[in-house]
Formats: C-alpha cells, structure tokens, sequence
C-alpha cells in the first residue's frame, strides 16, 4: 500500500514537472474556476486565481468622473457582447487608475445584464507570453479584461512588440472576448530620451520612432489622469472618511488633510487614504 502511494507521488510530481517545462500545454488545459479573477504566470503558462482582490467601490473614488464615466461605459458595452476599446489610463501617480480598473469590474459583476467578466493581470514581465495567454482564455465561456498595472518600456526591451501584435494586427489577434487595459506613468509608455536615442541611432530614425511611440496609438481609448487640486483633494478625503465612519469633525479633517498633503508634497487620491488610514488608528478602526 505504501508502494502504491509513493507511486502516486512521484506520479503526481512528474506531471507538476511536465507543466512547468511545458506551458503551452499547461495553458491549453486551462478551466475556468468560478473565481472572476486571475493572475497569469508566464512561465508556467498558467492561470492562478484571486479570491479576494484589494479594491475599493467605485463611488469612494473622487476627482475623476469623467475618465471614470468612458471607462465604465466602455467596460459596459464589452460585458454586453458589444464593441468595444482597448484602453490607456496613463497620467499622474496615486490617482486611481488601477482602483478604477479594479473597480469597474467589481460594480459590472454586482449587476446584471452583464455576460461573465473575469479579470485577469499580467505582470510587464510576462508581456512576452501575452499570445499564450490569449489562446489559452480565447475559447472560455466569459469575457475577458486584461490588465496590466504601470506599464512601461525601457531602452532595449522587445517585450512591447508581442503587446502590439496582440492590439492591433498579427494572425492572431486579440480573440473578441478579450479587452486589454493597461496604467502607465507615460503616455507613450517610454520617456521622451530613449525616443530621441532611437532617433539618433536609427538607420531610419523616423521608422524607428514610429514603432515604439505608435504602441499608444493602438489603444482606442486614451485617459489623462491629472494631479488634483485642493478642493478635489478635500473631497477626496471627506468622502473616504465617511465611508469608513471617521467620527473626526470637518473642520479638523480638512486642517490634518491640509498639513498632511504639505508633509508629502502632493495631493491625490492615494495620499487621502493614507491619510484616513491614519485617522481611522487613532480611532481604533481598520480599514
């Protein structure tokens, strides 16, 4: 009986093995759990899933209710087996593009109407196994975000030229249930000085230019996100604060929010929460 189970084992063992060294197979053999959110492993080929993501509900993020109306009606329109674009949400830090993500696709599956929506995240290291990805949840039954956080290229990297491929052109393609959503510092997602070393090092600057600044351009949906201003801001902290129940009086939370974007030089929706997280300690609470 012991034998058997060794047996087992090693058999176990050796397919585990198999996978790891074979991830096309591995990604081919893919079944989607009841989980609406993944994150892939390029090198397994591999989908691990999320059952509990780090989000917060779409009506506590403030400042951005114009991006967050054509996102949200661009993911809509997806979930509904609908057109649909790729989109860019690139601008300033800590001001909620990836929550906005996160949170679209939480409020859309809370509702109904809606086809499946899974969302999936691939780290900018994996971009590469980006073709993987797309034959192994092409034929799932759901529909599909893909979401890469902070994407960028810098110089000498290849790995934008499977994304581009995949948004815009190649035999393959982006299958039709599948949405690619990416946040970036950049809106050409490599700064201004590598651009101007291809430039200068190009045999044909212009066609060498062309390539890597045209990988914007693929996303059919661009969205700026902007440093906020202190009435933002204070809305922004105000509304955090009620919904975590904060019992600290107006004119005092506006005073602490005040020093508190002074302390760190920037106001944003990431620094508000930081700031709540704090108020929410003194007052014994979590967040």
């Amino acid at each position: 009986m012991k034998t058997k189970d060794h047996l087992g084992r090693i058999a176990d063992a050796l397919e585990t093995i198999a996978a790891a060294l074979n991830p096309e197979a591995q990604a081919r053999a893919f079944v989607l759990g009841p989980e609406n959110a993944y994150h892939w492993q390029g090198d397994r080929g591999a989908l691990l899933a999320v059952p509990k993501v780090s989000r917060v509900p779409l009506a506590m993020l403030k400042g951005i209710d114009h991006v967050r109306d054509l996102l949200l009606a661009n993911s809509e329109q997806f979930a509904r087996g609908h057109g649909a674009n790729n989109a860019l949400l690139w601008g300033a830090r800590g001001m909620g593009k990836s929550s906005l993500v996160k949170a679209i696709h939480a409020d859309i599956e809370s509702r109904s109407g809606f086809e499946r929506l899974v969302l999936v995240e691939i780290a900018r290291e994996d971009l590469e196994t980006l073709p993987l990805l797309m034959r192994a949840i092409a034929d799932q039954d759901a529909r599909f975000i893909v979401f890469c956080d902070d994407l960028s290229f810098d110089s000498g990297e290849t790995s934008y030229k499977s994304l581009k491929t995949i948004l815009d052109g190649g035999l393959e393609g982006r299958p039709d249930n599948v949405l690619f959503y990416a946040t970036s510092n950049r809106r050409h997602l490599m700064p201004r000085d590598m651009i101007e070393n291809e430039r200068a090092t190009a045999i044909n600057p212009g066609e060498a230019v062309e390539e890597k600044v045209s990988l914007s351009d693929r996303f059919g949906l661009w969205l700026g996100f902007h440093n906020s201003d202190q009435d933002t801001y204070l809305a922004m902290v105000a509304g955090y604060a009620e919904f975590y129940g904060l019992t600290i009086d107006a004119e005092n939370l506006r005073a602490r929010a005040i020093e508190w974007a002074a302390t760190r030089g920037a106001r944003s929706g990431r620094v508000a929460i930081q700031l709540v997280r704090t108020l929410a300690g003194e007052e014994g609470k979590t967040v």
